[in-house]
């Protein structure tokens, strides 16, 4: 039988049919009118060349090769159903399948442990997958290519395919060593652009955030080192001469707070913005959704300097 001219109405009105022995009870079951439960019959004893159900006393009676078929039928349609069913919910306490999280190194230090611990405790038979990156345009291929199912970074190109949610912002803050000669309560700028700076450049860039503020005003800072890694960073201002101006939840996550006097930049620098980011392929998706929501309702720490 070629199943391209099945109607899965058709299968439907034959089990309501097997349930009712009446085409009006069966009609009323399954929401059709009588006639066109009469006419469904009609299609489904010229499929199957049976005539499938016969009026008796008690109402229809089905033939044997209605009754061979009432079985199987019903499973199939009860899989079907518990299929679309499926895919518009989702009992995470349940589900077994794996999340691919694409992660810049911050989120991964502030998020990460704290989204493990949830999905332990309310999902024990999800496998988080975690990728990392570092360039921003990096969560978009990863997005694209299937790589990840959601990132979390800075805010990548603009992509009409690809969706962003803010998480959290962290601001700027300067440290110096415990000690340093310019560790006072503030910082001027012109002490600041004496000093040798440590750039953090994921990008590898020599020209950050800071320059651009700096460039604004016709100024320029001399670099004494820069390094992709930003976590390792105030392990080697606390060791040294060099300052760096570093996101406060940076400072905070490295637990070297108690070896740097942590300053205000004498240049007015906007907030970094985090956002999740996902394929809009994955928008409607029961588990991605979850997912999604998931991390967005974790708690983030102040990271700011007091």
């Amino acid at each position: 039988m070629d199943l391209h001219g099945i109607d899965l109405n058709l299968l439907v009105a034959f089990d309501a049919l097997m349930q009712e022995r009446s085409v009006t009870k069966a009609g009323i079951r399954i929401g059709r009118t009588q006639p066109a439960m009469s006419a469904a019959l009609s299609r489904l004893r010229a499929l199957f060349q049976d005539e499938l159900f016969v009026r008796g006393v008690d109402g229809l009676q089905p033939t044997p090769r209605a009754v061979d078929l009432a079985g199987p039928l019903q499973q199939a349609l009860t899989e079907i159903q518990r299929t679309l069913s499926f895919t518009q919910s989702f009992e995470p306490g349940t589900a077994r399948l794996i999340v691919t999280l694409g992660l810049s190194d911050h989120p991964a230090f502030v998020l990460l442990p704290q989204l493990v611990r949830r999905l332990q405790d309310i999902a024990p038979g999800i496998t988080l997958q975690v990728r990392n990156f570092s360039a921003r345009d990096d969560a978009v291929d990863m997005l694209d290519s299937g790589a990840a199912d959601v990132t979390i970074g800075v805010p990548p190109a603009s992509a009409g395919r690809i969706l962003n949610q803010p998480l959290f912002e962290e601001r700027f803050v300067c440290i110096l060593r415990k000690g340093h000669p310019a560790a006072a309560e503030t910082l001027d700028l012109d002490t600041f652009l004496t000093l040798g700076h440590l750039l953090v450049s994921p990008e590898n860039d020599r020209f950050g955030h800071v320059d651009t503020a700096l460039a604004k005003q016709g100024l320029k800072r001399r670099l004494a080192l820069t390094l992709p890694h930003m976590y390792a960073a105030p392990l080697l201002v606390a060791q040294s001469d060099m300052i760096a101006t570093l996101m406060a939840g940076v400072v905070k996550a490295s637990g070297r707070e108690s070896e740097l006097q942590l300053l205000e930049p004498p240049v007015e620098l906007a907030p970094v913005p985090f956002v999740m980011s996902w394929h809009r392929r994955n928008d409607a998706h029961p588990a991605q959704r979850w997912f999604r929501e998931t991390i967005a309702a974790l708690p983030v720490a102040d990271a700011s300097p007091k």
